[in-house]
């Protein structure tokens, strides 16, 4: 059986200043991986002294964003009034339901000095019955998600069940999201934990049953497929995440995700006329952008 159904190799895309975005999910090779709808590594980027981050306010609807950082350190301002800081090894989970406003930014004090940023932010689609859920915010910091160290290989587990841990993390549907690191030679097996399963390769080059997969590649494990993951000569890092398939098609356009064309709509209209909440401290926001084809659905 073959082992990999698909191989995503993203687009590198320069923000500005050397800040590289690889977007792996969504992109016409594979819409998703389970709920995960969004799945973006930025950098690693070397921020220069007197500069920084600076994603301004927008909003989400029908999804939760989850933000994962290896370097560097980033300012999570929302709507709900929430000012925190993420670091690397700490998960931030926010929750958007019904509509959420937040900001991403260098923290002031990082910016006189220079700093890094390398992380990941994935997007989660919330179930039907809980797309108009209370927005939330949940800040999860190193000490509270387990550490698992099986053979040359180092797994944290910010989401979900593996290898008799647990994570913390409260979802409102079963999926998986981990860091894993391998030593050179090691190897990792991943039975068929989910139907929907995929590990993106962050650092270093990995076989699966003798196929290549480099950093900044995603590989879609097969269904029902017993992968076994295997670190090169040198040490490699990947994440691994998937979960069920979702309940019903997805429609995404710009931040929001839906699984109606009239709630992305209606999302749409309301961030044009002010009618999100604001971010306590923020003057900015991000305009709507221009929508030529409408929301893209996702089966």
């Amino acid at each position: 059986m073959q082992t990999i159904e698909t191989l995503v190799v993203p687009r590198a895309v320069d923000l500005g200043d050397g800040f590289i975005v690889r977007r792996a999910v969504p992109s016409a090779q594979r819409r998703m991986v389970g709920p995960f709808v969004f799945f973006d590594q930025m950098g690693p980027a070397t921020l220069e002294p007197g500069t920084g981050m600076d994603v301004r306010p927008h909003p989400h609807i029908g999804l939760a964003t989850v933000t994962y950082l290896f370097d560097g350190e980033i300012l999570h301002r929302d709507s709900l009034g929430t000012v925190q800081p993420i670091r690397p090894a700490e998960l931030n989970w926010m929750t958007a339901g019904r509509g959420i406003v937040h900001s991403e930014r260098t923290p002031p004090q990082l910016r006189a000095a220079g700093s890094r940023a390398f992380g990941i932010q994935a997007w989660v689609a919330l179930p039907r019955a809980h797309e108009e859920t209370e927005p939330q915010f949940v800040h999860y910091d190193d000490s509270q998600l387990p550490v698992l160290d099986e053979d040359g290989s180092r797994i944290r587990l910010l989401v979900g069940e593996l290898l008799g841990a647990r994570a913390p993390v409260r979802t409102l549907s079963p999926m998986l999201y981990a860091d894993v690191t391998l030593q050179p030679g090691a190897q990792l097996a991943l039975p068929p934990l989910f139907d929907e399963l995929a590990f993106h390769v962050v650092e270093g080059q990995v076989q699966a049953d003798g196929r290549d997969v480099s950093s900044g590649e995603l590989a879609v494990l097969a269904r029902g497929a017993h992968a076994t993951v295997r670190a090169a000569a040198q040490p490699a890092r990947l994440m691994l995440f998937g979960g069920e398939p979702l309940d019903g098609p997805r429609r995404l356009w710009w931040n929001f995700v839906a699984s109606s064309k009239e709630r992305i709509d209606r999302a749409a209209a309301d961030w044009e006329a002010g009618r999100f909440p604001p971010v306590p401290g923020e003057t900015e926001f991000i305009p709507l952008p221009k929508r030529p084809q409408g929301p893209v659905a996702y089966p």
